[in-house]
C-alpha cells in the first residue's frame, strides 16, 4: 500500500502545483485539488493531514522550482554568477509569475525579512571578494542590485513590462557599474 499513497501525494501535489501556477496559492484547497483530480477530498486527508500540511509541500515545490531556475542560469555559463543569480530571479517572475509572486510578493509582515535573510549577507560577501570592494560597500551594491532586480522581476510579474532579455541584461550591467563606481570614489 505504501507505493500507492506516494503515487497518490505525486498526484495530489502536480494537481495543486497546476492550481497554484493559475491561480496563485489563494486559490488552492482541497476541493479544487481533488475536483482536478477526479476524486473526493477523502483520499488527499489520507496523503495530507489538511491544507497547512498541502500548503508546506507545495511550498517546498516552489523553492525547488525557483532555485532550478538560479542553477540553469548559472550553469548557462551566459553570464557571471551573481549576475546570472539576478537574471535567473527574473525569469522565474517572467515564467512563472504565481509562483513568484507567492515566494517575492506576499505580506511579510511578522515573518522573515531582509534582515534575517542570510542568502543576502552571503551575496554581499560574494561581491566584496569578487570586485574588492569592502563589506559596507558591497551590502549597499547588493541592495541596490536586489530593488532594480526586484522591481524588473516584480513588472513581469504583474505583466506590465516586457523588455526583452538583453534590455534586461544590459540596463542590470549599468547599474551595477554604476553603483560600483559611486561606492569606489
Amino acid at each position: 500500500m505504501p507505493a500507492k499513497t506516494v503515487a497518490d501525494r505525486d498526484r495530489f501535489l502536480k494537481a495543486a502545483m497546476k492550481i497554484v501556477k493559475k491561480r496563485g496559492m489563494d486559490g488552492l484547497n482541497m476541493r479544487a485539488v481533488a475536483k482536478e483530480c477526479g476524486c473526493s477530498t477523502q483520499p488527499l486527508y489520507h496523503c495530507f493531514s489538511g491544507m497547512p500540511a498541502l500548503k508546506e509541500a507545495v511550498a517546498a515545490q516552489i523553492v525547488q522550482i525557483y532555485q532550478g531556475f538560479l542553477r540553469d542560469e548559472i550553469a548557462s555559463g551566459e553570464f557571471p554568477e551573481y549576475k546570472a543569480v539576478g537574471m535567473g530571479y527574473i525569469r522565474f517572475a517572467k515564467e512563472e509569475p504565481q509562483l513568484f509572486k507567492y515566494l517575492f510578493m506576499r505580506d511579510r509582515h511578522g515573518s522573515d525579512t531582509i534582515d534575517e535573510d542570510t542568502g543576502f549577507e552571503e551575496e554581499a560577501l560574494r561581491i566584496a571578494q569578487k570586485t574588492g570592494v569592502d563589506e559596507r560597500r558591497a551590502r549597499e551594491l547588493h541592495a541596490h542590485m536586489w530593488v532594480w532586480v526586484h522591481g524588473i522581476a516584480a513588472m513581469y510579474a504583474t505583466g506590465y513590462l516586457s523588455w526583452d532579455r538583453e534590455t534586461v541584461s544590459r540596463m542590470l550591467t549599468d547599474v551595477f557599474l554604476g553603483v560600483k563606481q559611486r561606492l569606489e570614489e
